[in-house]
Parts: C-alpha cells; structure tokens; sequence
C-alpha cells in the first residue's frame, strides 16, 4: 500500500538526486568529485536498503540517513552525506556484531536420528532403511544402538538410557511386554521389538517436529532501537518541514537532517550489547545474539528442568545402613568388588562410591547376574549378593522378614535401594538418589527477588519425585510426568499471558521447550548436544545460578542502552532547534552528531564493567 501511493514522489526523488549527483560531479572540483563519489559508493547500497524496508512495511532507522543522503546530493553537500553514512555503516557492523549467529538444533536432531533398521523376517536379519519398517514388523535392536520407531518388546531384556526423552538419568528396565520409545539407547543386550509406531510417528520424530515449528513460529524481538525510531522519526520531519516553511531554506533542513540523523540509536544498542556479551562471558555465560541479550532482561517467568539442571543428573550413593556387625566400608568394599562384574548403571555408581572411600576391592569371582534384578559372586571366600528386595528374598527366604521390618519405605517412595547379603545374611542396604544441586534453594529466592513473577520446575519425572525436589527447593509450581510435547505446551500457555519466559534444560528432551521459550538456557557440562544447539544461552560452568548474573547482567545492559539513547536523542533534538534556527549548518551539524555518537559510545561501555556497587 505505501509503495503504491508513494511510488511516483519516490521515483522523481531519486531521479532529481540522480541528476543533481551528475551535474555536480560533472561541475565540482577535483577534491569534491572524491567527496561525491565517495557518497554514491557508500549511500547507494543505504538507499536500496531503505527502499526495502519501506517496501516492507519497516520506516525506522534508515530513513532519516537515507534522505540525509539524498538531500547532500540534491544541495551539493556531499561530505555531509558521506559523514552521516560512515556512521550508519559502522552502527550497523556493530550491531551485526552484537547479533553474533544462532546454531542449527534441527539439522542436530535430524543427524541424530537412526536411518538404517535391523529387521528380522522369515528367521533372518536384514538391514533396511528405517522409512521402509513398517507397523507390526518386527526389528533387532543391538546394544549401543538407538531406537528408531516406537515399540514393545517381544525378546530380551535389558537396560535403555531414556535421557533424550524423558530426561531421567537412571535408564529403564525393560523385558517381553515393555513398551519402549524411539531415542532410547540399549545398554546391554540385544532386544526384539514389535514396531508400532513407524520412524517419521515416532516419539523422536515428534520431538524433531516440536523443534520445527518452534523454529518457524518463533517471532523475533524488535530491535530496542527500532521501537526509539518510530517515535523520533516523525519529529524529525515535521521539524523539517517546519524549518523548511519558516526560511523557505534547504540547507536548514539538511542541517536538521544531519544533526537528527539517529545514530545514538545505532551505536548505543549495539555498543552496550557488546559490552554486555563479554561481561557474561567473564562469568562463564555465553550468549549468542544481542537479541538473547535483550529478552534475558525483560523474564517474568523462569522454566526450569529438574534432572540435571536442578539435580545433578545421575545417581549417587547418600546413604549404607549396615546391619549387625558388619561396617558401612566394608558393605561398600564387598558390594564393589561383585559390581565391578556387573552391567548395571548403578554397579559404576557404587564402584565410585567405594573409590571415595578408598575401600575398592579385587573384582569377585564366579559371577552371575539377574538383569535388572542384582548379581552376586565370591569375595575372599564369601558369597556376596547386590540386589533388589524381591531377589534377596526369593534366593535367601529367611531375610525377607528382616528386609520388611527395616525398610521404612512403601511402594511409592521415590528412593532407590540395594540390598546386600553376604552368605544367605543380609547385611547392609545401599540407597542412591539423584541429588539437588547445592545452592538452588538460593537461586530461586534470587530469581523472584530479581522481579521474576513465575520461577516453575518441569520434569518426566514421577510426580511424587518432582513434588519432592519441588518442596526442598522453595518452587510452589511443579509438574511431573511430563514429555517433551508437554514441556512445549506449558511454554506455549505463559507465552499467551504475555509472559517472558526462559526456559532451562540440558537434554534432547528439553530442546523443543528451549527452542520454543522467549530464551532457551542449556548447561554445557551437562546438555547432550541437541540442548546446547537449540539454546540462545549456554552456561558454560556447571551452575545454574549463572542463569541469575545473566539476567541481572542483562537488565543493567538495557538499562545503560536505553539511558544512553535517551541522552543521544536529547542532544540530538537540541541540535535540531538550533539548525532549524539557522544556527547550525550542515557540516557543523553532522560534526555535533559525531560527537553526540562519542558520548553515546563512552556511556554504552559501561555495560562492560562490574557497577562499583552491587553484583551487577
């Protein structure tokens, strides 16, 4: 519609400056044929940029430099115009700088996907590709390989690494009647699985659909200085205008152009942002784009994941009971010396355990295992047992009723234990948890006393396990049981309240609600890839308080860009007043101009520096 209505006074501008350019440079002396054609080498690629813009519906920052440029052409001002694009041009490098450029998290998960199936048909083992499996087939998954479809199993038992899918760190015991997800990871032995959802349905396809459209949804965030522009460009002209109309003078109204030519709109952005990039960095924060930057300062709403981002992410041994003589070392040291022949996740856990206790035995010997239920074997001529409740009891019936009358706990109690038994007796019960990170309790109350109204723990994690993690860390909202899909829609409704959220995660599974989330924080130390490709925000240290010294880290840079605009803006409508009073001319006001962008420069820096006061 603008094009339409404009396109004849567009077209005759550019034609009268056109022809205004050639008659000078045809005229002009030597020194101001370099000025001119220095203006039409620098401002064409401007004009062109402008005339898009507009095309587009977009008149803020380009505008006023662009009729700076064609005004010093018209008037035969060429130095003024060549100033005022020097500026522009390195405002804008700035600013491409500050942007700095996003990773591909789709193309990531999309590698990462199987693409060749084993299929087992007429008794024989054929690899296919993995679109040519279809529902009802049945395929051979090895150990160390993903599942590419969804499925149950038929044949085998073992251990699948769940992670990028539900995040939980303790893999899942699967045997003839589980149901298992494609992105799950077999650790042990072979499985035969009944496809029932084919590769492109699969869990994992969906969580690289999710990426998808949170990609091609996500609306970028207005330049700060894009919103200035829109209010000052108009002022510009209707000073313009009016200096026009009182003097009935175009050097005036260049001279207003060139003073009002938004520069500090350019550099204190960018300026500040820079500052505020490397001041994060220093605190082992690294944000990719000014536009991270900038919605890190505007969170009303945190998101975060509990395994591995509130917990550390894996299983750690918090406590051994022993039971009657036998000391909690020497459970330990027995208990390692059978793990070390076992396959078990939790067997490297244990084995750790004992390192730190300095009480690591020989590996035992005569070693048999029960997958998923325990495994026992000789040490130093006793019979050692690790294992579930119901193994101990079914090998060893008398200890059943003493294993009842010390477990204080129910079926429902999220807490994992293994029994030991050395020679029929048992001894000790070891138990593990996936433990809170020291100091979140603290980074909550920080958040909430930095202005963040929602700060909300999300987890596939068994409810009863969220609510627990939930009430030790001070979250009062919670949620459980969650898959990727469900992480996504909890982004989506705060989103819809007008919320700014960050959301933090450190798994493929979380990759969807990052990619979806104003801002997506990921852990490095802890993100499988996928996480830290989706993320705008990585953190670098593994510590999630980070994500607190970036967001105030964040607010302050904003604080000190929009300071310095304003600053440059009023110095700049001054300079207007006084050229559209005659006051200024042209070359003068381009020069006031350059010096409004130095105190605009000078000020932006300080995003860079620690405040004298205060942590941020």
């Amino acid at each position: 519609m603008f094009w339409r209505r404009y396109k004849t006074p567009l077209a005759a501008l550019s034609f009268i400056a056109a022809g205004g350019a050639a008659a000078l440079f045809a005229s002009g002396s030597w020194d101001h044929r370099i000025w001119l054609a220095g203006l039409i080498i620098t401002g064409i690629p401007l004009l062109l940029k402008t005339v898009r813009g507009m095309l587009g519906g977009r008149f803020a920052l380009d505008l006023t430099a662009s009729l700076t440029v064609v005004a010093s052409l018209i008037l035969g001002q060429p130095l003024v115009g060549l100033i005022i694009v020097l500026m522009q041009s390195g405002g804008e490098a700035l600013e491409r700088l500050a942007e700095g450029r996003a990773s591909d998290a789709l193309n990531a998960l999309e590698d990462n996907a199987p693409r060749i199936l084993h299929l087992l048909a007429d008794g024989d083992i054929h690899d296919v590709q993995a679109d040519d499996v279809g529902a009802g087939d049945l395929i051979v998954l090895r150990p160390g390989e993903m599942l590419g479809c969804d499925g149950d199993v038929v044949a085998g038992e073992s251990h699948l690494d769940t992670s990028s899918i539900t995040g939980e760190p303790v893999p899942q015991h699967v045997r003839v009647g589980s149901h298992v997800m494609s992105g799950s990871i077999n650790q042990e032995r072979p499985l035969t699985v009944r496809v029932t959802a084919i590769a492109r349905e699969s869990q994992y396809a969906r969580i690289v659909e999710l990426v998808r459209e949170a990609k091609s949804s996500k609306a970028p965030l207005q330049r700060i200085a894009d919103r200035y522009a829109a209010l000052f460009t108009p002022l510009i002209l209707i000073v313009c205008a009016a200096a026009y109309l009182a003097s009935r003078d175009w050097m005036r109204v260049l001279a207003v152009l060139a003073v009002a030519t938004p520069c500090p709109l350019l550099l204190a952005t960018p300026v500040a942002v820079l500052g505020g990039l490397n001041r994060s960095a220093r605190r082992q924060v690294l944000i990719r784009t000014g536009a991270a930057l900038e919605g890190l300062g505007k969170t009303t709403a945190v998101l975060l994941d509990k395994t591995g981002t509130i917990t550390i992410g894996h299983p750690e041994v918090t406590s051994v009971h022993a039971v009657n003589s036998i000391s909690a070392d020497e459970i330990v040291r027995l208990s390692s010396a059978v793990e070390q022949g076992s396959g078990h996740p939790l067997a490297q856990t244990l084995i750790a355990e004992a390192r730190r206790r300095q009480s690591l035995a020989l590996p035992a010997i005569n070693v048999s295992e029960s997958p998923g239920r325990g495994v026992e074997g000789d040490v130093e001529g006793r019979r050692v047992m690790v294992g579930a409740r119901s193994l101990l009891a079914e090998r060893y019936p008398g200890t059943r009723s003493l294993i009842e009358s010390l477990d204080r706990s129910d079926q429902d109690d999220p807490t994992l234990r293994a029994y030991v038994a050395v020679d029929g007796n048992l001894v000790g019960i070891v138990e593990y948890a996936d433990m809170i990170r020291p100091g979140m309790r603290a980074l909550v109350e920080r958040l909430r006393g930095s202005g963040v109204e929602h700060v909300v723990m999300l987890s596939g994690d068994r409810s009863e396990n969220a609510e627990r993690v939930a009430r030790e860390t001070g979250i009062d909202d919670w949620r459980g049981d969650m898959l990727p899909q469900d992480k996504v829609e909890v982004v989506k409704r705060f989103l819809h309240d007008g919320e700014s959220v960050v959301m933090v995660g450190d798994g493929t599974n979380d990759a969807p609600a990052l990619s979806t989330a104003t801002v997506g924080v990921a852990l490095a130390s802890r993100g499988r890839g996928i996480a830290t490709e989706a993320a705008d925000v990585i953190l670098l240290a593994d510590d999630p308080s980070r994500l607190a010294d970036a967001i105030d880290i964040s607010r302050r840079t904003m604080r000190i860009a929009r300071q310095s605009i304003w600053w440059g803006l009023g110095i700049s409508a001054a300079g207007m007043m006084m050229a559209a009073w005659g006051l200024l001319a042209p070359i003068a006001g381009a020069a006031v101009q350059e010096v409004v962008d130095l105190a605009v420069i000078l000020n932006a820096l300080r995003a860079a520096a620690a405040p004298m006061y205060g942590k941020n």
